[in-house]
């Protein structure tokens, strides 16, 4: 009897570890809190031969990022038409797709499709950059949120029951949707700035409207959640003249600071109340302590300087701000006060659509056909590898995805998993 007790209470003791570790995860566009930074490691040199776990062919293409919880991966794409600018196809044939993978082997688990709406925009030369699916899904312990720009918000299951589908705006512009959902407590938070001029909060189990906040102007980034010293949290939107500070449970727009008169593309990057945003085609780069009330312009904000980028998100890592610039520029600026440290040129002659990411040692810039370039995490411009992947022609516009020892990179192709391999 005392040894049954003794091993029921090892049981229990199993059970509550287990419970209090956390699934392995990167939940949004670039990861925890969007910082685009993990903790681990992963390898710095891959090729087809070396360091692939494994390659997994994608029906279609797509520019969005994958997601991960525990061993699903969630990534979207389209296919049966603009897969080819030479070759449409029929645009009646268009379908859109929210996949999952698993993380361990590399196996489809499920495809869901889904017919687009009629609003969406025909191909064309500025579409085909990035195509139908450019969006990153964001993920909870339950579901998967998805976003096709005028087809809406899609939620599913984790086993890919679909849940609902949230129209929020149908208008299109240029590129076509680009802003990313996150989530925050009960609530799916979606920037349709392009598609309705507004930011809207949705309910994770109905997604009905919990609140919107309108004149959202020329905005295509992702929102960022911020937790300030005194523990609330606000809501940062940076778009053309200003970057925004909201009540996430409310939308109650709280502060405002002028910033770049332009359109806003690149996400928010968050170290506790410092904001750095960065934006515009001069590729100027706002830093705003959080937390102010009203008009801040003088009083939050910490510098300005004309360095960033137009399109890519930066990450901050030992103290500098790391760019892979969509003018194809590794760059680096120190983040106490906007100093340029570095700039190098990427060989590519295209335009770099992924964003930077990194983990503790070392960072990572995707070109479009050129590889990877891996370069040491340090203000000294040190170039560690190029690694090419696929097959000629293959194109890689997504922010890969970090999740352990893992490095998770998509082309228009496929997903490929890099980690060390014997």
């Amino acid at each position: 009897m005392k040894s049954f007790i003794r091993v029921a209470v090892l049981l229990l003791y199993i059970a509550v570890w287990a419970s209090n570790v956390p699934a392995q995860t990167w939940p949004q566009f670039r990861g925890p809190q969007g910082s685009g930074v993990s903790d681990s490691v992963v390898p710095t040199t891959w090729s087809n031969d070396q360091n692939l776990a494994w390659k997994t062919p994608l029906l279609g293409p797509g520019a969005s990022s994958p997601v991960v919880f525990g061993d699903r991966v969630f990534l979207t794409a389209y296919s049966g038409y603009g897969e080819s600018i030479e070759d449409p196809g029929d645009r009646a044939n268009l379908r859109l797709h929210v996949l999952c993978i698993s993380l361990s082997s590399g196996d489809v688990l499920w495809d869901k499709t889904f017919e687009p709406s009629p609003e969406e925009q025909p191909i064309g030369k500025r579409v085909a950059e990035h195509g139908y699916a450019s969006p990153t899904s964001c993920v909870d312990s339950e579901n998967v949120y998805s976003y096709f720009g005028p087809s809406g918000v899609i939620a599913l299951t984790h086993e890919g029951e679909l849940l609902w589908r949230k129209n929020v705006g149908t208008n299109t512009v240029g590129f076509g949707a680009a802003a990313s959902p996150i989530e925050f407590e009960n609530l799916v938070i979606m920037n349709a700035s392009i598609e309705s001029g507004s930011l809207y909060a949705l309910e994770k189990a109905t997604g009905e409207v919990v609140w919107q906040a309108d004149e959202i102007d020329k905005a295509w980034t992702t929102p960022t959640i911020v937790t300030l010293s005194d523990g609330s949290r606000e809501l940062i939107v940076n778009q053309q003249n200003a970057i925004l500070g909201l009540d996430p449970r409310t939308g109650q727009r709280l502060w405002t600071c002028s910033a770049v008169e332009d359109y806003v593309v690149p996400a928010i990057i968050a170290d506790g109340e410092t904001l750095y945003c960065s934006a515009g085609r001069s590729n100027k780069t706002f830093v705003v302590k959080a937390g102010g009330r009203g008009d801040v312009s003088e009083s939050h904000l910490i510098w300005d300087v004309s360095r960033g980028a137009n399109v890519t998100t930066p990450v901050l890592h030992g103290g500098y701000l790391f760019w892979s610039h969509d003018k194809a520029i590794a760059l680096c600026l120190r983040a106490s006060d906007g100093e340029e440290v570095f700039r190098e040129r990427l060989p590519t002659r295209s335009r770099v659509y992924a964003s930077i990411v990194g983990d503790r040692e070392k960072l990572f810039l995707t070109t479009r056909d050129e590889g990877i370039v891996v370069i040491a995490a340090k203000p000294q411009y040190e170039q560690l590898a190029i690694n090419e992947l696929g097959d000629e022609g293959e194109l890689f516009n997504a922010t890969p995805a970090i999740i352990g020892d893992r490095l998770l990179v998509r082309s228009d192709a496929a997903l490929y998993c890099i980690q060390t391999t014997k």
